[in-house]
């Protein structure tokens, strides 16, 4: 049977329960305001006494007698009439006189009542007040309110819980042409565009049109916008949830989430069922607990519903996720999911008109260079251009600018890169200037003659955690990184340790973070890249997916060589660039900030025949992969030696970047 018209949406259902209950509220408040038949009026001392109760009590409570008074006027026949309640006994005497006697436990009315049937002559009238008799339909209701409470509360919250998914009908107000980038993606989702719009030709053809897309990618890529974007285009109807959102405290509420919102994308159809890190909803596991239990239900249900897809429906559930092995298999199988779309990072030229859209937002200057901020931004995603891009305004407004200039842009990404410039630091002593100046000065000029990323500023001024700073962008947007190129970012790395080794004979606590970074790359060459120094080309993730038991003392020994070999290398390096290491430690001390041109001019500087020597063995592991640095001839003279300056023997060492 076909369902009503009015049935068919939440307004119309909302509007049909709205108007069920005013009936019914009108229909009770009819039924207690409808005039009852006339009783007849009750006469005597008993109906008067019942009267002058109902107006007011007040007479009586005034005076308060005890048991005494009330046993001395029965037996001197002094009581005019009386009137039990359910705590309470009122009198009115003869005279006049009214006064009450409290009894919650009931053992005064059960006296007067025994003297009362028990006594000779006149008796007088004894009625009762308040009694459950003549009280109202809803006073037996009143005891249960509590309860009745409760339960409302608890129905409120699961029809919060289960409330019907707010479904997006008109457009999402982005389309393909509106997001920037990801030109991989937007090509892979064409056909599923042409599907939405027309799925009769699919199944015309005997085609299986698809039933879920999977993006994958790093956060901040613009997976939300591109399933916007996606429905917009295909113009279907818009559903947004999360993975989280299915979990639930009460048992199989999650479930019918599930179904709920399956059901709710049938009859918007077509519609987008878009599910935001889709990750959240995890894998199946033993049923150990019964949280698990629940998990496995709610996945279950979801490849139920899935496998459910008539070819002609026009849903498409489109999954968001930053950990795609964290997903159950059976989701990712041919017929649910099926399709991977990787979300990539921006191009140059991306960035650039990323750059344009977000500040095109705000009062800036003419001469912003574009360019140059996109390529300074290498690696960047267009949710940290967006950051990038207000932080300079937020910057601009703390300077009193009139606009955004340059300056705040390129001060913007220093701070997205290598954090803010903290206010009340304690002044370093001049040992500790010396130590991180050289520490900086070696990282620069290894990553500068290594060819390992455009040195843009060395400093010696404290940057978020650290205590000075050497920020290095890469040359361009890669996706191989070769195993030269792997081994000059380890030497990189090292090159701080090893400057402040060649000057000081010992090294600080300061290059503890340069150590962490090291040994993961240098790890995750021996152990998954085939690029140790013993030739293995076992992978370790291999041998765990495979659950084999296996000593990782090998792997470790294999790391830690590849880090010694490269140490010496790097050590190497510094002693022929010493001349070069000692200028730009100076000017750091000088200056606290070096351009990076002015650490290429340094090495420019040396002795082409040192430098030769020193890259010589690294170009021919290289095999020609890395790019010579310009030399110029070196003028001879005598470098400034840093290393009179003592190191205090008690310092800790700073923290350097």
């Amino acid at each position: 049977m076909k369902k009503p018209a009015l049935l068919n949406n939440r307004r119309g259902r909302t509007a049909l329960m709205g108007a069920f209950l005013a009936i019914a509220l009108l229909a009770g408040a009819a039924w207690q305001l409808w005039p009852q038949a006339a009783k007849p009026a009750a006469s005597g001392a008993a109906a008067l006494m019942l009267e002058q109760l109902k107006e007011s009590t007040q007479p009586w409570l005034e005076n308060r007698r005890d048991l005494s008074t009330l046993v001395a006027d029965l037996r001197d026949k002094r009581i005019a009439s009386a009137a039990l309640d359910r705590d309470a006994v009122y009198i009115s005497t003869k005279d006049g006189a009214r006064y009450w006697l409290p009894d919650q436990s009931g053992r005064i009315a059960d006296l007067l009542l025994q003297r009362y049937a028990d006594g000779s002559g006149e008796l007088f009238p004894l009625s009762l007040f308040r009694t459950d008799g003549e009280a109202p339909w809803y006073a037996g209701a009143l005891s249960y309110a509590p309860f009745g409470v409760l339960a409302l509360l608890l129905l409120a919250m699961l029809a919060v819980k289960m409330r019907p998914y707010a479904v997006l009908r008109k457009s999402t107000g982005v389309g393909f042409d509106g997001v920037i980038g990801a030109h991989e993606a937007k090509q892979a989702l064409t056909d599923v565009t042409a599907y939405l719009r027309d799925p009769s030709a699919f199944v015309e053809l005997g085609a299986r049109p698809p039933r879920g897309v999977l993006l994958t990618g790093e956060p901040g890529t613009g997976k939300t916008q591109l399933a916007k974007a996606l429905a917009s285009e295909a113009n279907a109807a818009f559903i947004q949830v999360t993975g989280s959102d299915f979990s639930s405290m009460y048992f199989g509420v999650g479930i019918q989430k599930v179904k709920a919102l399956f059901q709710a994308a049938r009859r918007q159809a077509p519609c987008i069922i878009f599910i935001d890190e889709i990750d959240g909803i995890g894998k199946r596991s033993e049923q150990t607990r019964s949280s698990d239990a629940e998990s496995n239900r709610i996945i279950n249900r979801f490849l139920t519903e899935m496998d459910g897809f008539d070819a002609s429906s026009g849903v498409l559930v489109v999954g968001a996720t930053n950990f795609p092995n964290s997903l159950d298999a059976a989701l990712l199988r041919e017929g649910r999911f099926d399709r991977s779309i990787a979300v990539g990072l921006p191009t140059l030229a991306d960035r650039g008109a990323l750059f344009r859209l977000y500040a095109g937002k705000l009062r800036r200057a003419a001469d912003i260079d574009f360019a140059q901020l996109a390529r300074n931004s290498v690696g960047l995603t267009p949710a940290a251009i967006a950051s990038i891009v207000n932080q300079a305004a937020l910057l601009a407004a703390r300077d009193r600018a009139a606009r955004v200039e340059m300056e705040h842009m390129v001060e913007a990404i220093e701070i997205s890169r290598i954090g803010a410039k903290p206010d009340g630091v304690t002044p370093l002593s001049d040992a500790e200037r010396t130590r991180i100046a050289v520490h900086e000065a070696g990282h620069a000029l290894v990553a500068a003659a290594l060819n390992t990323g455009r040195v843009e500023k060395v400093t010696i001024l404290p940057r978020g955690q650290a205590l000075g700073v050497t920020l290095v962008t890469p040359l361009e947007d890669k996706r191989l990184h070769l195993e030269s190129e792997l081994r000059g970012r380890i030497q990189m790395l090292l090159a701080g340790r090893n400057a402040e080794q060649l000057y000081f004979h010992e090294v600080s606590s300061g290059a503890g973070q340069d150590l962490q970074e090291a040994s993961k790359l240098a790890l995750s060459m021996v152990g998954a890249l085939g690029m140790g120094p013993a030739g293995s080309l076992l992978s370790l993730q291999a041998v765990r997916e495979a659950h084999i038991e296996f000593d990782s003392s090998e792997t470790l020994r294999s790391a830690d060589a590849l880090l010694q070999q490269l140490n010496r290398e790097c050590f190497a390096l510094l002693q022929r660039m010493k001349p070069a290491l000692d200028e730009i430690s100076q000017r750091l001390l000088d200056e606290e900030s070096v351009p990076g041109e002015a650490v290429v001019e340094a090495i420019a500087r040396l002795p082409v025949h040192d430098l030769e020597m020193a890259l010589k063995p690294l170009r021919q592991r290289a095999h020609g992969g890395l790019e010579r640095v310009a030399l110029s001839a070196y003028d001879q003279e005598q470098p400034f030696e840093l290393g009179a300056a003592p190191a205090e023997p008690d310092e800790e060492g700073p923290g350097m970047a």
